[in-house]
């Protein structure tokens, strides 16, 4: 699956202009804390969180991270969105919860690759 799939898939909003959507999404990440994302979280995950501050995008970045997606119709910094379009880390945002979220692409990833 791509970052173009799962935006299709879940309805997700980019908010992030000139990012990559052909990157492939091999599992996701559900959490709020930075320090255990950057401990847990692994390569071309797609990342949900309710965090919006430009923190995110540096934890995205550091890890490889194919994507974040910013849920619960959280609204995202215009900083973040600046400094993920020059990180080339794509966010999206979706007024789902976190949890209807991890339901779906758990269902669609396990179908493709059996782990998320």
């Amino acid at each position: 699956m791509t970052l173009d799939d799962l935006q299709r898939e879940l309805s997700l909003k980019l908010v992030t202009k000139g990012t990559n959507l052909d990157r492939p999404v091999t599992g996701c990440y559900a959490s709020d804390l930075l320090s255990w994302v950057m401990g847990h979280a692994e390569e071309n995950q797609v990342w949900i969180t309710i965090q919006s501050h430009p923190n995110i995008v540096a934890v995205a970045a550091l890890l490889g991270l194919a994507g974040i997606i910013v849920a619960e119709g959280v609204e995202i910094d215009e900083d973040t969105i600046k400094k993920a379009e020059e990180e080339n880390v794509p966010i999206f945002s979706s007024e789902k919860p976190i949890y209807e979220i991890c339901g779906i692409l758990y269902n669609t990833l396990s179908r493709s690759y059996k782990k998320c």
